[in-house]
């Protein structure tokens, strides 16, 4: 494609002012487009942007917000095959991976947010002082310093843009350097449906040139990121110098907990496509299965037969099961840990290499199934984020649940159980922002995702993520008439 404008600001491509950037494929290594960054100027001009359309965006009814928002899951659906090819390619993703999970699951967000907008809920207006009438108002912040990961671009920008602007926001995202494609299109495509130019903006640049830049800009009244628990922190400091309000989503490192009475077909099938989806580039993806020690010897099996039925192969073919990780250094960090996985004592039983046969430049890597790794190793204790699952035994439910606690993370979970008594009480001991129950990965626009603990805080999803993006304003209205009040006398009595 060629050198090309990666920023968009008030309503149209330009070009960056910054170092030059070349995104790549993930599948060869291949240059797909290159251009100039953004900078610190660049993001000073997206928020001024951004402050400008603010007044008329906020002023505008509910109904005329999601009208429009509407429109654009209107437009998303007419280019859908479009998104899921520039996805596959932009985040080495196999197609059926963008045209049936990533895209549909974007424009159904879109869908929801649109009617969302008109629901704004507080407070029922009440007499509850018994003199005054008090009503609630949630009132737009303003300008929304948004920062997305590379793993799933669409759906993070998505994440970040759709809840800010359905509740009268505007924003100024910044998508990763590494993949910035479909969210360039995803601002496009919402001013084609009507979005007023500048309530989305799109800065591509480095962490360091751009991100920085937002997060400390003081015109931006929040931060939303999504990213490793590392950076979060680094953010959450700089936001507050200004005294920001931040949301965060972190890392997480989801344990898979299998009890002796649950299905091992479905907890061995769901345990390969969740630790496997996106290629493991998911921080709710099963990366811990803690199984119970009747069923390990038969789960460790199953779970090996299945993943040596996975497919490495082209991102753009539909029999592909398994895409590349997003570069070629994130491919050896995996390999890497897994390596020293191995040199501690863990035994691999399936993959754990760089595998012979796939495209050239490509950063593929194997499915791998590691079992005999201690609980405070690296390789169970850190994120990985790779196609990587290590197995566990545990003799009874208090330790597994235990052992389901034991890392810094808290974002998603899931128990396996026939017994409804069981996996009850996993969905209330452990200490995750989700715990699936004989499932592990669906998430729906209606409820929320967000993590505990070093997984971070706040909601995206659901009308929960209003709570992220607005102000609650109390109203408090007097309905007596009266110019001395009752509660005057605490002060001064009439005389």
């Amino acid at each position: 494609m060629g050198a090309q404008e990666l920023q968009f600001i008030d309503g149209a491509r330009r070009t960056g002012s910054g170092a030059a950037l070349s995104v790549l494929a993930p599948a060869d290594g291949d240059v797909i487009v290159s251009g100039a960054g953004a900078d610190a100027s660049d993001v000073n001009t997206a928020v001024a942007a951004a402050r400008a359309a603010f007044p008329q965006w906020a002023g505008a009814t509910p109904g005329a917000r999601s009208d429009i928002m509407h429109e654009w899951a209107r437009v998303l659906r007419g280019r859908a095959a479009e998104f899921a090819a520039m996805e596959s390619r932009n985040a080495g993703k196999p197609i059926r991976l963008a045209s049936e999970f990533d895209v549909p699951g974007t424009i159904d967000n879109t869908a929801f947010f649109a009617g969302a907008a008109r629901n704004l809920e507080g407070k029922a207006a009440a007499e509850y002082s018994g003199d005054h009438t008090s009503s609630i108002r949630r009132e737009p912040l303003g300008v929304i310093g948004s920062i997305a990961p590379w793993n799933y671009p669409l759906q993070m920008a998505a994440w970040k843009i759709l809840p800010a602007v359905a509740a009268g926001n505007t924003v100024v995202l910044k998508p990763s350097e590494l993949t910035p494609l479909t969210s360039l299109l995803f601002a496009e495509t919402a001013i084609a449906a009507g979005v007023p130019a500048g309530v989305i903006n799109i800065v591509t640049g480095t962490g360091a040139a751009a991100g920085q830049a937002l997060v400390e800009h003081p015109e931006v009244a929040m931060v939303s990121f999504t990213g490793s628990t590392g950076v979060g922190r680094r953010v959450a400091a700089a936001a507050a110098g200004s005294v920001k309000r931040v949301h965060l989503e972190l890392g997480g490192k989801a344990p898979f907990v299998v009890f002796d009475d649950a299905d091992i077909e479905a907890a061995a099938r769901g345990a390969v496509a969740g630790s496997l989806i996106n290629t493991g580039q998911d921080c709710t993806a099963a990366t811990r299965a803690y199984v119970q020690r009747p069923l390990f010897d038969e789960f460790v099996s199953r779970v090996a037969d299945l993943m040596d039925q996975v497919r490495l192969g082209p991102v753009e073919d539909p029999e592909t099961d398994l895409g590349p990780l997003i570069s070629l250094p994130h491919r050896d960090k995996v390999s890497d840990l897994v390596d020293r996985a191995r040199e501690a004592g863990a035994k691999i039983v399936r993959g754990g290499r760089i595998p012979d046969h796939t495209p050239a430049g490509g950063a593929y890597y194997e499915p791998t199934l590691i079992i005999g790794a201690a609980q405070d190793s690296e390789i169970v204790q850190q994120e990985v984020f790779g196609p990587v699952l290590v197995v566990l035994p545990f003799d009874t439910d208090d330790e597994a649940i235990a052992l389901a606690n034991d890392t810094p993370y808290g974002l998603a979970a899931s128990a396996w159980s026939s017994n409804v008594f069981r996996t009850q009480r996993a969905s209330r001991e452990i200490q995750a922002g989700c715990v699936w129950i004989n499932d592990h990965i669906p998430i729906i626009s209606e409820m929320p995702h967000g993590g505990y603990r070093a997984s971070g805080f706040g909601k995206d999803m659901s009308t929960y993520a209003f709570d992220e993006y607005t102000n609650i304003k109390h109203v408090m209205s007097d309905i007596t008439g009266l110019a001395h009040k009752p509660w005057h006398d605490v002060i001064f009595r009439p005389r």
